[in-house]
This record gives structure tokens, sequence and C-alpha cells, in this order.
């Protein structure tokens, strides 16, 4: 989900939810206590240089239960982090304190709530790093061949 499209939910909202991977509510009282612009530049196996920016939304959790983060003010908090940092339209990362250690966190929205969804690791030069990729095959091709049967030895 990219910085425009948060902003564009947010003007639809009367309150603000995140669900986490795994079901569970960010409890109501969260904050987000930065918003910042990453911008990594790396080199992957196979040689190549790459950049990658993204901007960063961390989550907090306080003892703080008499005040709750309104969308309009999560859109003031945007708006000047945009004019500030000079953000782009970037896909947003959310930070979130796991039970050991900060998690990260794509992010999507369903049913008026943002969702935090899993990221995963990647080869970036499967075919310069000697990775096997998996052939895909056509179900209609596999319709053609014969099944596989008792009595055909296969099995």
């Amino acid at each position: 989900m990219t910085l425009i499209e948060v902003k564009q939910h947010l003007e639809q909202l009367d309150s603000i939810t995140f669900t986490l991977p795994n079901g569970n509510l960010v409890p109501n009282h969260f904050h987000v206590t930065e918003i910042g612009k990453i911008s990594k530049t790396f080199i992957d196996c196979g040689g190549t240089l790459r950049q990658e920016k993204k901007v960063n939304f961390q989550l907090w959790n306080a003892n703080d239960y008499d005040h709750r983060l309104h969308p309009e003010k999560l859109l003031k908090i945007i708006e000047l982090s945009e004019d500030t940092l000079n953000l782009e339209n970037l896909e947003i990362e959310v930070e979130y304190q796991g039970e050991y250690t900060i998690e990260k966190f794509g992010m999507d929205y369903q049913n008026g709530t943002f969702l935090l969804t899993s990221l995963v690791t990647d080869c970036l030069a499967k075919d310069k790093c000697g990775i096997p990729t998996k052939p895909k095959v056509k179900l209609s091709n596999i319709q053609d061949q014969a099944c596989c049967t008792p009595e055909s030895g296969c099995c």
C-alpha cells in the first residue's frame, strides 16, 4: 500500500484500526511515534546494485488509554512528514513491537481496517546464483495425461 492510498482511506474513516497477520488487533490506544523515509542501497547475491525506498510508520502502545489517534490527526502528521521529509508516494512499511524485537510488516486495507501483512525474504538474483526454479505446469496438460490408477503401476 502506498502513502497516497493510506491518506485516501484515512479520509473515509471515523477511527483507525490495525490488524496483525495473526488476526489480533493493535490496541486502540496505539500511537504513530515515527513517520520516516527509509532508503536502502545494497548489492544482491548476483552482484547487482539495488536501491529500495519506503515510507516507514512506527506504531507504539503506551499505557495512555485516554488518548486515541484519530484519522484526521494521522493525516496531519502524514502531511507534515511529506513537507518536511519530501516524501514520495512510496510503499509503506510498518514497525511494531513484537515479543522480543521490532517486527516489520507490509500494509494493506480491507473492510475499514489496515492490515499488517507478513514480509518474506527472497533471492533477487535467482538466475545468477543457481537457485533452481520450479517449472510451471499447465493444469490442462495434466488432464491430458493418463490418470494414475492402482493397476497402472505408478503407485
